[in-house]
């Protein structure tokens, strides 16, 4: 529900205009894509429902298609509506055209009611999670990235995968969306900073060439929100978080009493080097081998009802971090105190020197004379 528009590298090659809608054809750097064209004046504004990558999103309805859709609304076209016409997968959005007109552009989508992921799990409907749900949906969004990875036209590296870019649609289904962090991928990229730090892999903080399991990553992540229904990293700045996780290696606290299949395949995705971690295809196949555990749902149900007990786990490792953030704070503002008091003596010898000089010139002209 949440998209962005661009045609980067292409360039418009024909339109046919038909009523309310213009069908339009692009040709790419690697295939050629072709979207709808939908008149600004076709789509009714509704509320503000968030913001994407680079845009505010809208629920609105697409009047001569009589369909509630969700608008991105964009200041240029970019990339986004390129990417988005060449996929179809049941857990990535739906992209139904684009708004290509000055400066109305935009990005229509099918329009998810349950609203994000994320909201999901700030509420209080949250605490009735069951491990069933957990991995429907940690299924559901691994079928749709490994789609992106290995299924699609063209590979893609979203990027910005988080649980406020995965939707709840009414049959209770997760769709991933917002693409406009998003890029193809030709072997290992070399990408901007772009994302969201808390979800964000190390080498993309560091803008090293990146690979798709950059978001693998990400979906470590997101499964750790869904087990705990908390936020990664909660109270702590984004170039702090990077910090953390760069320098000091620090990931997501994972609770003791978390299910060691869960915890394992976590950990998994938060490798340092990106080679290790695994791809959405093994992602798959260690979900299914976890579902036919027939003890993992009693174990994970356990986990998910008593949170309260393990919650200071999570807090404490907060208070430790933030601690460390303090000490280093500290440290940094003793070295710069001390490299003032150096060149503060540094200073007073330089004038001291200077003002010596003189006298003894003077000493020895008259010496000579």
């Amino acid at each position: 529900r949440k998209t962005r528009c661009h045609s980067g590298n292409s360039r418009k090659l024909s339109s046919d205009i038909t009523g309310g809608q213009h069908a339009c054809q692009y040709e790419m750097t690697s295939l050629s894509a072709s979207f709808v064209q939908i008149q600004f004046n076709d789509i009714h504004f509704y509320e503000s429902c968030g913001g994407g990558s680079f845009g505010s999103v809208y629920r609105a309805r697409w009047i001569s298609q009589d369909k509630e859709v969700a608008v991105k609304k964009l200041l240029k076209i970019d990339a986004e509506a390129e990417i988005l016409s060449v996929l179809s997968h049941k857990n990535i959005i739906q992209f139904y055209g684009a708004i290509l007109e000055a400066p109305n552009y935009g990005i229509v989508t099918e329009y998810a009611s349950g609203g994000s992921l994320y909201e999901y799990l700030s509420s209080a409907d949250s605490e009735e999670m069951d491990m069933g749900q957990v991995m429907t949906w940690a299924v559901d969004i691994a079928k749709g990235m490994h789609y992106l990875h290995a299924e699609a036209p063209v590979k893609v590296i979203h990027r910005d995968l988080k649980s406020r870019n995965v939707v709840l649609t009414a049959d209770n289904v997760l769709k991933i969306c917002d693409f406009g962090a998003s890029k193809f991928l030709s072997h290992t990229t070399h990408m901007s900073l772009v994302g969201t730090f808390p979800w964000m892999a190390p080498e993309v903080i560091q803008s090293l060439p990146v690979s798709e399991t950059c978001d693998t990553y990400s979906y470590g992540v997101v499964l750790w929100e869904m087990l705990t229904r908390e936020v990664p990293f909660k109270g702590f700045e984004g170039l702090q978080v990077a910090w953390l996780v760069v320098e000091k290696n620090e990931r997501p606290t994972i609770p003791s009493s978390c299910p060691a299949s869960f915890a394992e395949l976590m950990r998994s995705c938060w490798v340092a080097e990106p080679k290790e971690r695994p791809v959405f295809k093994q992602i798959l196949a260690t979900l299914e081998s976890m579902c036919n555990d027939s003890k993992l749902p009693d174990q994970c149900n356990s986990f998910l009802h008593n949170k309260a007990e393990w919650r200071c786990e999570i807090d404490a490792t907060l208070e430790r971090l933030k601690k460390l953030e303090r000490e280093l704070t500290c440290k940094e503002q003793e070295l710069e105190e001390r490299e003032r008091r150096l060149r503060e003596w540094e200073n007073r010898l330089m004038k001291r020197s200077r003002s010596c000089t003189p006298v003894r010139t003077t000493k020895s002209s008259e010496e000579h004379s």
